[in-house]
């Protein structure tokens, strides 16, 4: 077993819900398109460095149309989770994204041509029973007034998963600096429209600028970080391994905002853990 790209995905995830406490806390003072677009203009910031240190690979025209349309998918992805989060608690609007590795694996059977193999189904329906574990079955749990937070975190976790077997698409090909550039690039063109429409304010205020630094800080390292483990690891190999970020949002919402961690939680993370190393001992990546 390489368990190399599943240490390398679980850290990117890790980053990735600094970030998504980042977010929580600017979009409760900005417009989510704003905070959107600032983030990735945040993030290009650290991920040049980056691609400088690769050699400054070049952009090659067939990296268009894939990486427009993942950009297309990544900028609706992060508007819709991060606009949920001004109406949901973190940990909550992260379990409810967890549909994300469910359709992982039949998309990258469907667009990648990997074969969709018994036990990485497995595993992945047995994290989502750890998520069912630690929010519970019952639809009433969801008050009424969050549907729609509720709503925008599926579709984001729709676009998510169509975003990330597109990354599996290329990272190999294309490296890793190059498709986090893109990743930021893109999603900020189509999302930058949206903000000069914004009339309550188009660039956040000074107090904000660190939270933003550290927002693109934090989703630069994590690309980086996921990037290269799919680069060396199947889609559907990696999908039980989103379910990760049950913990850390749990983490991050206890520590900066207060929210409680339960019994609850703590079970299914533990039920996610043992999907997640049960996969890495049944499923060795493919080569590099």
């Amino acid at each position: 077993m390489r368990a190399g790209p599943f240490l390398l995905y679980v850290v990117g995830i890790a980053f990735f819900c600094a970030m998504d406490a980042i977010m929580k806390a600017l979009v409760a003072t900005n417009p989510a398109v704003v905070a959107t677009f600032w983030r990735y203009i945040a993030a290009l910031l650290f991920i040049l460095p980056f691609w400088w240190r690769e050699g400054r690979p070049g952009f090659r025209r067939d990296m268009a149309v894939p990486h427009l349309l993942r950009g297309g998918l990544i900028a609706a992805a992060a508007f819709l989770f991060f606009w949920s989060l001004t109406v949901l608690p973190l940990a909550e609007a992260v379990t409810f994204a967890f549909v994300a590795p469910l359709l992982i694996p039949p998309l990258a059977a469907l667009v990648l041509g990997e074969r969709m193999e018994g036990r990485s189904l497995a595993a992945v329906g047995l994290g989502f029973l750890g998520v069912l574990v630690a929010v519970g079955t019952d639809p009433t749990a969801i008050p009424r007034a969050r549907l729609l937070g509720v709503g925008a975190v599926l579709l984001s976790a729709a676009c998510y998963a169509g975003s990330i077997v597109l990354m599996r698409a290329r990272a190999s090909r294309d490296g890793p600096s190059i498709v986090s550039i893109l990743g930021a690039v893109v999603p900020a063109l189509l999302l930058l429209p949206f903000v000069l429409l914004t009339p309550e304010g188009r660039v956040p205020p000074r107090a904000d600028w660190p939270l933003l630094a550290g927002a693109g800080l934090t989703g630069a390292v994590a690309l980086q970080f996921i990037a290269r483990a799919y680069a060396r690891a199947e889609a559907q190999a990696l999908a039980p391994f989103e379910y990760t970020a049950l913990f850390w949002a749990a983490l991050f919402g206890w520590a900066v905002f207060g929210e409680p961690l339960s019994w609850r939680t703590l079970l299914g993370a533990l039920v996610i853990i043992a999907a997640c190393l049960w996969q890495a001992r049944r499923r060795a990546p493919a080569p590099a």
